[in-house]
C-alpha cells in the first residue's frame, strides 16, 4: 500500500489506458469529463499493490518487537495493556492477510485528483438510481478510507439491503492531506479550513451542485466548517460526533470546576465522559498538536504505531482489546490490522498527526467539541460510547436548523466501521427531508 507517485520506485499500480481513463471520466461524473481539461486537475484512476518486500520487512519487524514490562495495575489505566499487544502482534505477523483488504480496496473506483498543489485520493461510488444523493464522507484519526467501507454498499445499493432506491446516495469518501494515499503536505497549512475548500473543489470538480456532508473526529470538524464556509450546493450535513458543548460547559471543565447543578441526567453523563476524556484521554492530541515530529519511533515500530492508533479513547481502546481476547463486537482482528497497516505501508503516522498541529495554528482557543454556529440543516446520531454522548439539548441550542437527532445505545467512536447497519439508517433517515431539494 504505497502512495501514488509518477516515480517508477513507488509500488502503486496506475491505469493508464484510454479505456481506464474514459471509465474514470464516467465515474467522476458530466462535468468532469466535459470541463476538466487542465493536467493538474485530471481525475486519474487509482489501483495500488503493496510490494512482497515491504509485507515480508512488515512480519520481521513485530517478530522483533522490543517488549517491555507488563503494567503495573489489574486494568487498561496505564494504556494499552501488554497482553492485548502481545495477541495483536502475534496474529498481525502470523494470520492477518494484507492482501484481502488490498483487493477489496482495489474492488472499488479510486481516483487521485490536485487541488490547491496537493493530490488528493478519493473512493467515488455512484449509485445506480438515479436521483441518488451525493454525499461526502470525512473520516478522523486514527481512521481511514477503511472505516468507511462497510457502509458502501447498503448507501448506494438499498435496495438489496431492505431500504428504497429513495435512500440511495453517490458516495466520495476522500482521504485526509497526509493520510492513507493522499499527498503528504510539505508546508504547514493543511488544516480543517483548507481541507473543507478543497472538499467543495473536489463535489464541484465530480460535477454535483447539490450535495451533503458526512463525519465523525476531524470528518465532523471539516463537515462543520463546510457548512460555516456554506460552498454552492452544500445542503447539510450529518455528523456522529457533534460539537456541540455549551460554552459555560468548557469553561467549567477547562478550569476543573464542579459541574453546573441544573444538568439532566443525559448532560451529566456527557459532563462524565468529557471530564474523564479531557483527564485522562487527550494525551495522544496533546502530543501530535504540539510535537507531531517527534514521533518517529511510531515509522520505526509496528507494534508501536498499532498501540499509539488503539489508544484513541477509552471505551474503543476496551472494545478492541476484546476483539484481540476473541470477544465477538463491531470490528474484527483483521479490520483493526486492515487499518493499522494501510498507516504502516504508506509511512503517514507522522503525516497524519501534523493536521493535529496545523489545526492549532489557526486555533482560536475554542474546544474541539465547542459551538461553532452552524446554521445550515445539522442532523445528530449520538452513539452511547462516543467521547462524549452529545445530549439532545446540547444538539437543538447548537444547531438551530437540527433536522434529525438520535441516542444509540450501542457504538463507539467508530461508528460507520463499528456498526455499518445503525450508522446506514441513521443516515437515510437524516437526509430524507433533504432529498425534495435535489
Amino acid at each position: 500500500m504505497s502512495k501514488t507517485s509518477s516515480s517508477p520506485s513507488r509500488r502503486v499500480v496506475l491505469a493508464t489506458s484510454a479505456a481506464a481513463s474514459a471509465v474514470s471520466l464516467l465515474a467522476a461524473g458530466p462535468a468532469a469529463a466535459a470541463g476538466e481539461t487542465d493536467e493538474r486537475t485530471a481525475i486519474r484512476p487509482f489501483s495500488f499493490r503493496a510490494s512482497e518486500a515491504d509485507l515480508s520487512d512488515l512480519r520481521q519487524r513485530i517478530n522483533a518487537t522490543k517488549w517491555p514490562e507488563g503494567e503495573q495495575v489489574a486494568d487498561a489505566s496505564q494504556g494499552v495493556q501488554l497482553a492485548t499487544m502481545q495477541k495483536l502482534a502475534r496474529y498481525w505477523a502470523t494470520e492477518h492477510d494484507g492482501r484481502k483488504v488490498e483487493a477489496r480496496l482495489n474492488a472499488l473506483p479510486q481516483f487521485i485528483t490536485e487541488i490547491d498543489g496537493l493530490d488528493i485520493h478519493f473512493i467515488h461510488v455512484r449509485s445506480k438510481h438515479e436521483n441518488a444523493l451525493p454525499m461526502i464522507v470525512t473520516h478522523g484519526w486514527p481512521g481511514s478510507i477503511i472505516e468507511q467501507m462497510k457502509i458502501i454498499e447498503p448507501l448506494t445499493n438499498p435496495t438489496a439491503h431492505g431500504a428504497t432506491a429513495g435512500d440511495a446516495f453517490h458516495l466520495v469518501i476522500p482521504s485526509l492531506p497526509g493520510y492513507g494515499f493522499s499527498g503528504k503536505p510539505t508546508a504547514p497549512g493543511w488544516h480543517p479550513v483548507r481541507i473543507a475548500k478543497a472538499w467543495a473543489t473536489l463535489m464541484q470538480r465530480l460535477g454535483y451542485t447539490k450535495y451533503v456532508a458526512q463525519g465523525g473526529d476531524w470528518g465532523n470538524a471539516v463537515s462543520e466548517i463546510m457548512a460555516l464556509q456554506q460552498p454552492a450546493g452544500l445542503l447539510g450535513i450529518h455528523t456522529n460526533m457533534a460539537a456541540a458543548v455549551p460554552a459555560n460547559i468548557s469553561k467549567a471543565l477547562a478550569f476543573h470546576e464542579a459541574p453546573p447543578a441544573d444538568l439532566t441526567t443525559e448532560e451529566r453523563k456527557a459532563w462524565d465522559q468529557l471530564d474523564f476524556f479531557y483527564k485522562k484521554g487527550l494525551g495522544y492530541a496533546l502530543e501530535m498538536s504540539h510535537r507531531p515530529q517527534t514521533l518517529y519511533a511510531l515509522v520505526d515500530s509496528p507494534v508501536g504505531l498499532a498501540a499509539w492508533m488503539l489508544d484513541h479513547d477509552d471505551r474503543s481502546q476496551k472494545m478492541m482489546a476484546r476483539v484481540f481476547d476473541g470477544i465477538g463486537e463491531g470490528l474484527t482482528r483483521d479490520d483493526v490490522l486492515d487499518n493499522v497497516t494501510l498507516y504502516w505501508l504508506t509511512n503517514t503516522a507522522i503525516s497524519s498527526a501534523r493536521l493535529y498541529w496545523d489545526a492549532t495554528q489557526i486555533s482560536n482557543g475554542a474546544g474541539f467539541f465547542d459551538v461553532r454556529g452552524v446554521e445550515i440543516p445539522v442532523a445528530v446520531s449520538a452513539y452511547a460510547d462516543e467521547i462524549y454522548q452529545a445530549p439532545r439539548s446540547w444538539a437543538e441550542r447548537a444547531y438551530p436548523q437540527l433536522i434529525h437527532y438520535n441516542r444509540l445505545d450501542k457504538g463507539t467512536h467508530f461508528a460507520a466501521w463499528e456498526q455499518p447497519a445503525s450508522f446506514t439508517a441513521e443516515v437515510q433517515t437524516a437526509f430524507r427531508t433533504l432529498r425534495k431539494s435535489i
